[in-house]
């Protein structure tokens, strides 16, 4: 199309990744994507459940790494921390997650090809949004607060990240023992039934407060619209799975508030 630039692209991918917010919370009371505990047949192929995460998750790494370079904030250190720590997160989901699942599960579980299809495109979408926003369309030198700021998002990042990361590895473990689903006991598993999706909302919530931008916030929202609705499907199957002995104090997301 003569006369369409970057620009038009951006405004379009972030237009887009805010549309895509409240149509994911209204397909998600109909259909929660079909992995892990609520796994459905008829969905097609599947990948071994590492495989799947490791493709549909590269793209935030190689297009990110690919976009960043050309950018007119590319050497600013407010830029460049909010770059390392979003690359920081897709390291362990690209590369780390998947070989913990290999070599913690006793028997490889499906992904269906076509939700990993779908996670690679929204990856695509986000990556790209993300990185051209980072690396170019924010504004990072006239920002008075940006180092304090970057310093509580920073903050909630890896608090979040730390909880997100115990929260999966005491469910790869818990899972690696066999016999089944189990009740998770511990920590933040008291609060609420998926504190792994707890922690990533406030990894991306700390990240959005350091980035400071529409593309950030978007990704932030859109994180809630997708992970809200399924740890609320997962605190569902528990309470089903198990009865009463599945605490009832529990939250799906939240604690004491969802």
């Amino acid at each position: 199309m003569e006369g369409f630039e970057d620009s038009d692209l951006f405004s379009i991918a972030l237009l887009s990744l805010y549309v895509m917010c409240p149509l994911t919370v209204a397909s998600l009371q109909f259909q929660t994507a079909p992995y892990g505990k609520h796994v459905q047949p008829g969905w097609g192929p599947s990948l071994p459940a590492p495989l799947a995460w490791f493709l549909m998750e590269s793209p935030t790494i190689w297009l990110t790494l690919l976009l960043y370079p050309h950018g007119r904030n590319r050497s600013h250190p407010v830029a460049l921390a909010v770059l390392s720590l979003y690359l920081l997160h897709y390291a362990h989901r690209t590369l780390i997650y998947p070989l913990r699942l290999h070599f913690s599960s006793r028997k490889a579980t499906g992904f269906p090809l076509l939700i990993a299809f779908f996670a690679f495109a929204f990856n695509l979408l986000n990556a790209y949004l993300q990185s051209r926003s980072i690396s170019h369309y924010a504004d990072y030198t006239s920002q008075r607060w940006a180092w304090p700021r970057a310093a509580v998002g920073a903050a909630i990042f890896f608090w979040g990240m730390a909880i997100n990361i115990s929260s999966d590895l005491a469910l790869v473990r818990l899972k690696a023992k066999g016999e089944g689903y189990k009740i998770p006991r511990g920590g933040w598993f008291e609060l609420v039934s998926c504190p792994n999706y707890t922690g990533e909302m406030m990894e991306w919530l700390g990240w959005a407060v350091m980035a400071w931008s529409p593309a950030a916030l978007a990704f932030f929202l859109y994180t809630c619209s997708n992970l809200g609705p399924r740890a609320r499907a997962s605190l569902q199957w528990y309470r089903a799975q198990f009865g009463d002995a599945y605490p009832k104090s529990r939250k799906a997301f939240v604690p004491f508030i969802y």
